[in-house]
């Protein structure tokens, strides 16, 4: 930011030349537009992958939006997809938690990203995963498939949810075990992370469920909650208006599906300008 004042007093001559040669040597300006610089990429599976990048110093999000993000596409136009922003809203870098789609147009290329590859990214976040669009309430679910926990990552991980709610539930379905690693890991970390660690303590309750790989817990959310299964498991009553609050991000089917059987516990759907009992992601990658 320039200081208001007199004018600088003018520079020898040798000092201009150097000071035009520093600015015709300096590297040119990044090629694509909001740019951002890959910082680590992992591979889960075949099908999944997670990576983080530099965080625009303009950007603040609350946990749980999304942003767009993506590549240059061949005819020279950004390709761009939404991304839950799987990092909290304190974190210095951003992490993404990404599907891969053999014929998609974005993700085909996505996934042969590498550290100090760039990628756009408008720094505009948006979404309805968010605290702010729930009443206040004293348990708090998660339901995801697959990459949807991307958003509940962030969430888990940002204090002002464990502030809100005495006990998180976080219900994670894939189809096979390798594909819960990614949540498994991240839950796993978190009591003993300096910053994060002392705030979960154990209100966070981790519930993962395989639909095709036999593993110790199977069933789809959807099934597990008719049958009063998962209430069962963890010692947990049915869920109830009067204290309980949920978050879902899954396929188009899963979240319809969810609704229905949400709404037959008597709750109703919010949103940022309205809070209410539940809320529903609706954005999706390919």
């Amino acid at each position: 930011m320039k200081r208001e004042g007199a004018a600088p007093a003018r520079a020898p001559a040798t000092e201009q030349m150097n000071q035009q040669s520093t600015i015709m040597n300096a590297p040119a300006a990044k090629a694509l537009p909001d740019a951002q610089t890959v910082t680590s990429v992992r591979h889960w599976t075949d099908r999944l992958f997670s990576f983080r990048v530099t965080r625009p110093r303009s950007l603040r999000f609350r946990s749980g939006e999304f942003v767009m993000i993506g590549l240059m596409g061949e005819n020279g136009k950004p390709l761009l997809r939404a991304y839950s922003i799987a990092s909290p809203s304190w974190d210095e870098e951003l992490e993404f938690y990404s599907i891969k789609v053999p014929d998609g147009p974005l993700t085909s290329r996505l996934q042969h990203i590498q550290p100090g590859d760039e990628i756009i990214l408008r720094p505009k976040p948006v979404g309805t995963l968010v605290l702010d669009a729930l009443l206040p309430g004293k348990r708090l679910w998660l339901f995801a498939t697959g990459t949807g926990i991307a958003p509940f990552a962030s969430i888990v991980r940002d204090p002002e949810t464990y502030e809100r709610y005495d006990e998180v539930i976080l219900m994670h379905t894939c189809r096979d075990a390798a594909e819960l690693d990614y949540g498994r890991e991240l839950v796993e970390s978190l009591p003993e992370d300096p910053l994060i660690g002392e705030f979960v303590g154990d209100k966070l309750k981790y519930y993962p469920t395989t639909t095709r790989e036999e593993s110790p817990r199977m069933g789809r959310i959807t099934d597990n909650l008719k049958s009063g299964k998962v209430f069962a498991d963890i010692g947990t009553p049915p869920i109830s208006p009067e204290t309980d609050r949920a978050m879902v991000c899954g396929s188009l089917a899963f979240n319809h599906d969810m609704k229905a059987i949400l709404e037959g516990y008597g709750l109703r759907e919010g949103a940022n300008s309205d809070p209410a009992e539940y809320v529903v992601e609706k954005a999706f990658v390919d």
